[in-house]
């Protein structure tokens, strides 16, 4: 599936009118997409339109309530499971995934679906698609919380550009890796619970990259 500019100016125009999101997360949402354009040049050009609206579409049910998150959910088949409930924040990637293709049939890509899935927990076998996402959520540039500005700082003062294609994604692997210890510190500090999800995909990527490094 490809998406022209046409259709992608007619989506960000939806979600600025209608999605009912505050203008916080509108800014963070167009700077997403932003990020997401930026990293698709260096690592998957093909798919920048699929990328772009990905980004446009991840947070549609970030400012839902948690009681209408619960709905959505059980609505879809899926009981909240504890990490969920304790963390309610995460079950919006969820719950849009779920929405997309009834709120935007047109936009209803697989790849993008999955992408907006998994880019707050990752998962085992992300695909550069989901990675993409997942990181572009991480270090867009309206994020000011402390790890995401480091992780920004780190992903472009090495200047990934000029590096050959095996060393940036070497190069984004690391830092998908350093944004799951970023991320599991944090929760442990505040005593809050782990999603499986996070934990699997660290152990996972941490092994792609050993993987990598041997060949």
């Amino acid at each position: 599936m490809k998406f022209t500019e046409k259709q992608l100016d007619g989506l960000r125009e939806e979600i600025k009118s209608n999605a009912g999101l505050s203008q916080k997360r509108l800014t963070h949402v167009l700077a997403v997409e932003n990020a997401a354009a930026k990293l698709a040049d260096l690592y998957l050009p093909e798919k920048k339109d699929i990328l772009r609206a990905a980004a446009l579409l991840h947070d549609i049910t970030k400012e839902y309530p948690v009681e209408r998150q619960v709905e959505i959910c059980l609505k879809h088949g899926h009981t909240p499971t504890d990490a969920e409930l304790a963390s309610p924040v995460i079950f919006h990637a969820k719950t849009a995934a779920w929405l997309i293709p009834e709120l935007y049939p047109d936009f209803a890509d697989l790849d993008l679906v999955e992408a907006v899935r998994w880019h707050t927990t990752g998962r085992v076998g992300m695909t550069l698609t989901e990675k993409i996402i997942y990181f572009a959520d991480y270090i867009d540039d309206s994020r000011t919380f402390p790890d995401c500005v480091t992780l920004r700082n780190l992903f472009w003062s090495a200047e990934p550009e000029k590096m050959d294609y095996n060393e940036r994604l070497r190069h984004l692997n690391t830092l998908i890796k350093v944004s799951y210890e970023m991320t599991i510190k944090t929760l442990e500090s505040e005593g809050r619970q782990i999603d499986d999800c996070t934990r699997a995909a660290l152990d996972a990527i941490t092994k792609e990259i050993e993987k990598g490094e041997k060949i």
